[in-house]
Parts: structure tokens; C-alpha cells; sequence
């Protein structure tokens, strides 16, 4: 499953570049240091024993996790890479724990000193073997993961749960988990290194920002939300405040699109089914895209999507 991500509402300012999993599944992207203690704070209870920390964007083997239960002492754990770099200490206090995490968020080089560190032994993995894929299976395979890479909206995990299912056919299971574990990295990590070179704000950020905007206005705006537009259509009613009036969102068809360069068609409406409405939504998401710098074309009737092009799809990867 892909993410479906609602307009951020927090400027990134101040925020930490990490993202925070929870015991109960819940994901916490980019949050303050005051959030991320808040989350260590109130670990111990059922369901909320530990957290995984990772970066953005995240790095294969590279995170910190802690485990607490009421009663016990906090269990902390980082992983810098390869298996024999993962490391373990006990810490009596919540407070230490959040110095910790917020150091290795922070990247300060001497955030892990005055620690017992402890070296686990996890033993090495069998490596996977390799791919055996005839050069059109490859290809395919390998086009689907850059497009779903590119788009932004996976994890890497999610991204390798496409790789091992893409060339699945009855019982034929060509790519192991291993296998597509290590596909989807090394393409990741190639697309990490494209964004390092990026400046300023990208097309999607942009975006982004413009979907923050109307939803402060009343309109509930989602961006890669669902899988195709009877889904979207079905869903986006329950998927923002009761009181809105109408909504923007784009699929993840609408994604692959734009990825392909052919521009992003945006879905809108009124929640009333009127065409006055309609239309009247339609204007402001067209004059919040156009107060970012973003490119519209939109003929003005209600039947019509709204298309935000040319377009330069480099949303930066967060995982």
C-alpha cells in the first residue's frame, strides 16, 4: 500500500529530520524535539513499549529504537550500518534516552559518548542470490520501482514489498524478499544521492505547500490519495473535517503520470454535488497552485480536471 499524505500543516522549520514508528503503527514525520519527548515519555504502556527512530531520508540499516516497559529500565539500540555495527545500552531514565535520540537526530558527533555501549553479536545474514530475471522481466521490474521511487509517497519498505510482488504470477514467485530488499536499496539509495544536488523548493513542495493552504481554507486536499479515481471518489469524504466543504486530491495513477513528465491532473469537487460548488473549489485550488508558481490549466467547467503542468517531479525522499 502506498502512503496517502494529507497536507502538511507544520513548516518544517525546527522540526527534526527523522521519522518516528510507534508499537501500535503509527509514523510521526518530522517532528519537534518537544513531540519526540513526548513519545519516549510515555512508553511502557501496552502497545507503546518501544519506537523506531530513522532519518529522512532513510538509510538502509541505519536507525535507533528503544524499548521500555513500566517497571524496567529503557532499552536503547542503534544500528550504523552493517550488523556488526549495532549497539546496545541500558539507561535508567526516560530523560537520557531523549538526550540520546536527539543527539542522533541532530547528527552532533558526540551524541552516543558517556554510554556503556554494548556490541550485539546478530550474526551475519545468508546473502541473497542473484536475480535470475530474463533482461525484459529486469527491465520492467526495475522501471516499476523507479516509478514508484521517484513519486516519493513509499517507503522503502513499501517499495520493496512492489519489487518481490511486481513479477508474481500463480504460484511463480521470481524475486525473494531478500532479493527485492536489496534491488530497492540500491535504487533508494541512487535517488538519494540524485536529491543531494537539489536547491531551493521542487515542484511537489510546492504543491504541497498549496494543498497546506486549502485545507486551512475548508477543503480537504490529499495528495497521492488511493489507488484510482472510483476509490478516491468513494473515500475522500471520510478523509478530512466534517465540516468541509469540498476537496482536491490526485490518485496514485495521477503520481505515475507525473513522474512520466505528462503533469499532474488534480480531482476536485464540492461536497454538496453542486456544480456552483464545484466550480467555486475548482477556482480556489487553481488560484493556490498559481500563488505558489505552479503552472494550471484548467478550462473552468466542473467536469473538467484541473492539470498542473509542465511539471519537474523531484519530490525528495522521505522513507
Amino acid at each position: 500500500m502506498l502512503i496517502s499524505t494529507p497536507a502538511s500543516r507544520v513548516s518544517m522549520v525546527g522540526m527534526l529530520a527523522i521519522t518516528v514508528y510507534t508499537e501500535d503503527g503509527s509514523r510521526y514525520v518530522r517532528v519537534a524535539a518537544e513531540e519526540l519527548a513526548e513519545l519516549v515519555h510515555r512508553l511502557g504502556r501496552q502497545r507503546d513499549r518501544f519506537l523506531v527512530v530513522q532519518r529522512i531520508p532513510d538509510l538502509p540499516d541505519i536507525f535507533i529504537q528503544v524499548w521500555h516497559e513500566e517497571g524496567s529500565d529503557y532499552t536503547l539500540e542503534h544500528r550504523n550500518g552493517a550488523p556488526d555495527r549495532h549497539y546496545q545500552v541500558t539507561l535508567d531514565t526516560s530523560d537520557l534516552v531523549i538526550e540520546a535520540i536527539t543527539g542522533w537526530a541532530r547528527l552532533e558527533d558526540d551524541w552516543d559518548s558517556g554510554l556503556d555501549w554494548t556490541p550485539l553479536d546478530l550474526g551475519h545474514p545468508e546473502p541473497a542470490p542473484p536475480l535470475e530475471l530474463d533482461e525484459d522481466d529486469r527491465q520492467k521490474l526495475e522501471a516499476r520501482i523507479r516509478t514508484v521511487i521517484v513519486g516519493g509517497y513509499a517507503t522503502r519498505a513499501q517499495v520493496a514489498e512492489i519489487a518481490e510482488d511486481y513479477l508474481v504470477s500463480g504460484d511463480h514467485r521470481p524475486v525473494s524478499a531478500e532479493q527485492a530488499r536489496r534491488l530497492t536499496d540500491r535504487m533508494w539509495l541512487e535517488r538519494v544521492k540524485e536529491q543531494a544536488a537539489w536547491e531551493d523548493e521542487t515542484d511537489p513542495e510546492r504543491l504541497t505547500r498549496a494543498f497546506t493552504a486549502l485545507e486551512a481554507t475548508g477543503i480537504t486536499a490529499r495528495e497521492n490519495f488511493t489507488c484510482c479515481r472510483s476509490c478516491g471518489q468513494a473515500e475522500i469524504g471520510g478523509a478530512g473535517s466534517t465540516d468541509a466543504r469540498g476537496f482536491v486530491y490526485f490518485h496514485t495513477q495521477c503520481t505515475d503520470s507525473a513522474v512520466a513528465g505528462h503533469g499532474l491532473s488534480l480531482l476536485y469537487g464540492g461536497f454538496d454535488d453542486s456544480s456552483d460548488t464545484t466550480v467555486s473549489i475548482g477556482r480556489q485550488v487553481v488560484a493556490a497552485l498559481t500563488e505558489t508558481g505552479l503552472s494550471v490549466e484548467w478550462n473552468g467547467r466542473p467536469d473538467q480536471a484541473i492539470t498542473v503542468a509542465p511539471l519537474d517531479w523531484r519530490k525528495r525522499l522521505i522513507g
